[in-house]
């Protein structure tokens, strides 16, 4: 195989150290090598960076191994053509295995060019994927706090999970702070419900009635106290992003017409797919790389159950949940989609089918920038009336009438 890069960089790179090994030549000569070792500090980077350019380096490839390639990436990304590649695509063969040897394999990969190349967003999406990312950190442990305190409702005998649906709504602050104060009774503390929720004050009586004790005012105070700092932290990075989202607005505005996309999950396929389509191959290139398609496992011809892959796990965290929302809106072709295949599928794999589907709208949405067009509950049934008829037809006649039908007219 003939090479196709002549001057190529393959990194091996820790968390301590990097290893770079320099190939140097024409096709049609052997390339000189040379190995250098540089730690992983910011003025080593930039030594490895200068080191690359008085030598003419124009391509550098390296794995993506854990964190420690980014800071690498952001010193490289504008001297030259990076690669960075899966992990699991470029393993060496078996044998003695060190830096070194890593270092050289790579480089020999590129210089043959058989690397591909993982898909590195700009770096305004990047800033902005490390927002939404840590948003949604901060939400997941603000509903584990959330969790440990109706525990502690629990273990203090007040019910008030068993009454109200929000216990962190409006009238269930405010009583979770009386009986932090603990100067009411459960009668007064009923009187702080609002709205509808005043129907219900006689049960919030007798769910407030517990044995409150002053351990659990002391915990309960703790977590109150949490719960606020969190509430103040989401909306500060929600700012941030705001902020961040404005070249991206009409992206964003685009793709919350899709059923059960609203906005963080909006800006969450934004950050993580960004708004250039073209460096996904295909819709299905994409849904591949998501870890929302079907898995495929082939072997002398017959076809064998497959698990998804894992893919972009925040992605698909946040396509699963618009699914989830999804199968919730009225009206619609995936509401209907959805609950066709949970009946012979299961809800987990109509979740990820549906998933999938969104992200394939996206792509589209995003690539043309077309609005998108709701298709209706009933498309399904019109892709093959007849035989939606006749099952229908079946089920009556099973129950015992006898069914005759004639189609109405134009």
């Amino acid at each position: 195989m003939e090479p196709i890069v002549d001057r190529g960089c393959g990194l091996d790179v820790g968390q301590a150290i990097v290893v770079a090994c320099l190939l140097v030549g024409r096709a049609d000569q052997k390339a000189r090598k040379e190995v250098r070792t540089f730690r992983t500090l910011t003025s080593d980077l930039l030594k490895l960076k200068d080191w690359l350019l008085s030598e003419g380096c124009t391509h550098v490839a390296m794995e993506s191994t854990g964190v420690y390639w980014k800071p690498i990436y952001a010193i490289l990304e504008d001297a030259f053509e990076l690669i960075v590649a899966n992990a699991h695509h470029i393993q060496n063969v078996p044998g003695r295995k060190t830096d070194v040897k890593d270092s050289e394999w790579i480089a020999e990969l590129l210089r043959h060019g058989l690397l591909k190349k993982s898909f590195v967003p700009p770096k305004p999406i990047r800033q902005l994927r490390d927002l939404l990312r840590y948003r949604r950190k901060v939400v997941e442990a603000r509903s584990a706090e959330r969790n440990r305190l109706l525990k502690l409702l629990e273990n203090a005998n007040l019910k008030l999970a068993s009454v109200i649906s929000d216990v962190f709504g409006v009238s269930g602050l405010l009583m979770l702070k009386a009986i932090l104060k603990g100067e009411q009774t459960p009668e007064q503390m009923a009187q702080l419900a609002k709205r509808r929720l005043r129907k219900k004050i006689p049960e919030l009586q007798l769910a407030l009635d517990g044995r409150v004790e002053e351990h659990h005012r002391f915990l309960l105070d703790l977590q109150i106290r949490r719960l606020e700092q969190f509430d103040r932290d989401v909306d500060v990075l929600d700012r941030e992003i705001d902020t961040r989202l404005q070249p991206y607005r009409e992206q964003q505005t685009l793709l919350m017409e899709l059923p059960g996309v609203e906005r963080v999950i909006a800006a969450t396929l934004v950050a993580e797919i960004g708004v250039d389509m073209s460096v996904f191959d295909s819709a299905e290139h994409l849904t591949a790389w998501a870890g929302v398609c079907p898995g495929n496992n082939e072997s002398a011809g017959k076809r064998k159950n497959a698990h998804s892959r894992r893919g972009n796990i925040h992605l698909k965290t946040a396509l699963v949940e618009a699914a989830d929302a999804a199968a919730r809106t009225n009206g619609t072709y995936l509401k209907n989609k959805f609950h066709r295949l949970k009946a012979r599928r299961g809800h987990k794999r109509a979740a990820v089918a549906v998933a999938r589907k969104i992200l394939i709208a996206a792509y589209y949405m995003l690539s043309t920038g077309a609005h998108f067009r709701e298709l209706g509950p009933e498309y399904l049934d019109r892709l093959h009336p007849r035989r939606v008829a006749d099952n229908l037809v079946k089920r009556l006649q099973r129950l015992g009438f006898v069914v005759t039908i004639q189609r109405a007219a134009a």
